[in-house]
C-alpha cells in the first residue's frame, strides 16, 4: 500500500512540474506574438517614410518636399482639401480647416463635426500660432496677401501641397485630380484608400464612355451666371469641361472666359450646366437665372428644360468630388442612362 502511494505522488509530482513549466513558455510564446504584431505595425510606417513627393510653389515651380514621417497636424483648407482626408479616414489628423463652399458630404458631417472649423480666412499670424507641420490647400491660400509662398513654411519644416486644377495647371484635367488623390494617400500612408476613390472614377468614367460611344455628340456649355447677361465659361481647360469631354459632350464653348446673352444664343446648346456655390449663387437661383432670362428664350436647352445645376466643387479643384462631377455631367446629357 505504502508503495502505491508513493507511485502515485511520483506521479502527481511529475505532473504538476510539466504543467509548471510549460505554463512560462505558453505566456513567453503569447508574449512573443503580441511584440511581434506590434513590430509588424510598426515596421509598415518605417518601412514607407520618408516619402517624397512633387508640389509647386507660387512661381508654379516644381518644388520636391520629403516627409519623414505621416503628419499629425494638418490645416486643410477649400473644400476638395478637408473633404479628401475626411475621405481617406483621417479627421483626427486635421487641426484646423476653413473655406467651404458647400456643406460637407452627408457622409463625412459624423468625421467632421468635431473638426475646429474657422468661418474667415486665416491669417498668417494665426497659422503660426496654430503650428501646423502640413498645409493642403489651393494655389490662391499661397499669394503674397493670403499666407505667403510655400518656402516660408518650408523653412520652418511646415509641409506643403497645392491641389493642381487650383491655379497650378493647365489644362485641368481628370488625371490631375486622380495624381492629388494618390499622393495624399501616400503622405499619409493610405494608398490602398486613395486607390479605391481612383478606380471608382475610372470606372464611371469607361462607363459612360461606353453607354455614350454609339450615341450623337450632345451640344452642351457649363457656365456661371455673372451680371447684366454674362456668363462666366468652363471650357475644354476646366476639370468640368474635361470630364463633359470624355463622355460625349460637344463643348460648344470651348474656351474658358466670359461671353454674352447673344453669344450663348447663338452656340444653341441642347443642354446647359449652370454652376453654383456657397452664399453667392444658390442651387435654384443658377437655375432660374437661365431658364427665366426671357433673352435665351430660343435656345434648345431652355425650351426644353435641360438646364441643370452643378456644383462648383464637381467642375473646380474637384477631389473627391470629382466622381459626384462625373456621375452629374453624365445624368445631364444622358438621362436615360440607368444608374
Amino acid at each position: 500500500m505504502k508503495r502505491i502511494l508513493s507511485v502515485l505522488l511520483a506521479v502527481i509530482m511529475i505532473f504538476t512540474i510539466t504543467a509548471c513549466s510549460q505554463d512560462p513558455q505558453e505566456k513567453e510564446v503569447d508574449s512573443n506574438q503580441d511584440v511581434s504584431r506590434e513590430e509588424t505595425s510598426n515596421n509598415d510606417n518605417d518601412d514607407h517614410y520618408p516619402v517624397s513627393i512633387t508640389t509647386y510653389n507660387y512661381q508654379k515651380e516644381p518644388v520636391e518636399i520629403t516627409f519623414e514621417e505621416e503628419p499629425e497636424k494638418v490645416l486643410a483648407v477649400y473644400q476638395n482639401s478637408i473633404e479628401t482626408l475626411l475621405a481617406l479616414g483621417l479627421e483626427d489628423k486635421i487641426v484646423a480647416a476653413a473655406g467651404l463652399d458647400h456643406d460637407i458630404k452627408d457622409e463625412y458631417k459624423d468625421s467632421f463635426k468635431d473638426v475646429k472649423y474657422y468661418d474667415n480666412p486665416l491669417t498668417k499670424e494665426e497659422v503660426i500660432g496654430i503650428s501646423p507641420d502640413f498645409i493642403l490647400s489651393w494655389y490662391s491660400l499661397f499669394g503674397e496677401k493670403n499666407l505667403g509662398d510655400v518656402d516660408f513654411w518650408h523653412e520652418r519644416d511646415i509641409n506643403t501641397y497645392i491641389a493642381q486644377n487650383s491655379g497650378i495647371k493647365s489644362p485641368n484635367t481628370l488625371e490631375n485630380e486622380y495624381e492629388d488623390i494618390l499622393n495624399i494617400g501616400k503622405i499619409f500612408n493610405v494608398e490602398d484608400k486613395a486607390e479605391k476613390i481612383v478606380d471608382n472614377m475610372k470606372k464611371e468614367i469607361e462607363e459612360a464612355k461606353e453607354f455614350s460611344k454609339d450615341s450623337p455628340s450632345v451640344k452642351t456649355v457649363i457656365l456661371e451666371v455673372g451680371s447684366d447677361n454674362m456668363y462666366r465659361i468652363y471650357g475644354e481647360d476646366s476639370i468640368g469641361g474635361n470630364i463633359a469631354s470624355k463622355v460625349g459632350a460637344d463643348l460648344v464653348a470651348k474656351e474658358n472666359g466670359n461671353i454674352g446673352a447673344e453669344d450663348l444664343v447663338d452656340l444653341n446648346p441642347e443642354v446647359i450646366f449652370t454652376v453654383y456655390f456657397g452664399d453667392e449663387i444658390g442651387e435654384d437661383d443658377a437655375v432660374a437665372n437661365i431658364l427665366d432670362n426671357s433673352s435665351l428664350d430660343s435656345i434648345s436647352a431652355v425650351k426644353d428644360e435641360r438646364v441643370y445645376p452643378i456644383m462648383l466643387s464637381e467642375v473646380y479643384a474637384s477631389g473627391i468630388r470629382t466622381l459626384d462631377g462625373i456621375i452629374s455631367i453624365s445624368n445631364g446629357l444622358y438621362p436615360e442612362k440607368d444608374r
